[in-house]
């Protein structure tokens, strides 16, 4: 029985997803996978047996993806899995910060007990005004599965769109309505949007990316929403900017001590994806991709490692993930042919600094042959896989 270790509850679906021959267990001297949502593995020991780390949603910031590529762990994520629930919750963001509902839900809470609540009410509904969103701009910075729902959506509520990601894949701009005007600069973004919307990674790049300078540049009242990560906006520099009215509101899924109690800043805990759907999407993708590279080599969705798929159409399959350097091919393929085994298929294919080589032979290859190989420090990982 193939043991997968899990580090938090996970939905029941990724036990259907993997079947009767894994097991999921909590603790595990030698797992082949871990299974992962929130917990912070930077400081775990992570045992020589595992092959692949595989994470129930999108970001892995909680993953030690470096020292995983330097032992050839795959690492794996479940992008779009969980993009319709976070795409439902930036609207209902988007709707709370244009009209002062939450305010006026507190304050309509305050008057318990008084006497004649509904002309109170009628005298003091006019403090929470707000604006109608039909017929605004909103910026969508990052164009992925889950902004370019959001998008789509606020086409459909009537805004006016304008989205910008310079990376911008071609499924994704397929899906996209054509009523989003598509900018490559985005200036155009901070200085025409009456909402902008972030949903793009947390890197070193986009670390506070929203910040004072940002902030100049952008309409006064205008409003922020941050479904994506915290730290992609200096927390500092929005509280100067709601407190001067440059941002009307802020609206954020991922709080500090800082934000809380802030007038005009609604901070939601990080609820993004906490649907039952979402959960559900997630274990099972993230179940099918440990279970497909665990099986038969297949990488999909991995964020160290390439996109990797061969046909087979023999019985016999090793893999070897290594760093992308010249010679490594032929290494392969000379420690594999001097043992008179002839290679029938194989694939090669690279992302930044990593590669991985998958071959299918006529015959078994010896387990001495891959030992060998794994003398040089270029090759990280090889396995038998049938």
């Amino acid at each position: 029985m193939t043991e997968i270790q899990i580090l938090n509850a996970i939905s029941p679906v990724a036990k259907e997803a993997f079947g009767d021959e894994y097991t999921l267990v909590k603790e595990s001297a030698d797992p082949k996978a871990i299974l992962v949502r929130s917990f912070n593995m930077h400081e775990m020991d992570i045992p020589e047996s595992v092959l692949a780390i595989g994470r129930a949603g999108a970001g892995t910031n909680n993953i030690p993806i470096d020292r995983m590529s330097e032992k050839g762990v795959a690492v794996f994520n479940t992008p779009g899995a969980n993009a319709n629930a976070v795409a439902e919750l930036v609207l209902t963001g988007l709707l709370l910060s244009g009209r002062k509902v939450i305010d006026g839900v507190e304050w309509a809470r305050g008057l318990a007990g008084q006497e004649d609540v509904p002309a109170l009410v009628e005298k003091g509904k006019s403090q929470f005004v707000g604006q109608e969103v039909t017929g605004k701009t909103l910026g969508v910075i990052g164009l992925g599965a889950i902004g370019a729902r959001v998008a789509n959506n606020a086409v459909h509520l009537g805004m006016n769109v304008i989205g910008y990601d310079p990376f911008l894949t071609v499924k994704n701009a397929f899906f996209l309505s054509r009523q989003v005007k598509y900018t490559q600069n985005v200036q155009d973004v901070w200085k025409e949007s009456d909402f902008i919307t972030l949903h793009l990674p947390l890197n070193k790049e986009t670390r506070g990316l929203v910040n004072a300078e940002t902030f100049d540049t952008m309409k006064d009242g205008s409003v922020l929403l941050n479904f994506a990560r915290g730290e992609l906006v200096d927390t500092d520099a929005v509280l100067a900017a709601v407190a001067s009215g440059k941002l009307s509101r802020y609206v954020t899924d991922f709080p500090n001590e800082k934000l809380l109690n802030v007038p005009n800043v609604i901070a939601i805990p990080h609820l993004g994806a906490s649907t039952p759907e979402s959960e559900d999407n997630c274990a099972r993708m993230a179940a099918e991709e440990l279970k497909q590279y665990i099986e038969e080599g297949i990488i999909r969705n991995s964020v160290n490692l390439p996109q990797m798929e061969l046909p087979p159409i023999t019985d016999h399959r090793a893999l070897f993930i290594h760093k992308n350097v010249p010679n490594i091919l032929s290494a392969i393929t000379s420690a594999v042919s001097g043992q008179g085994i002839n290679i029938e298929n194989m694939v090669n294919r690279s992302k930044g600094t990593m590669a991985c080589t998958c071959v299918e032979t006529e015959k078994p290859i010896p387990e001495a042959v891959l030992s060998a190989l794994l003398a040089s420090p270029d090759i990280l990982r090889a396995r038998i896989i049938k």
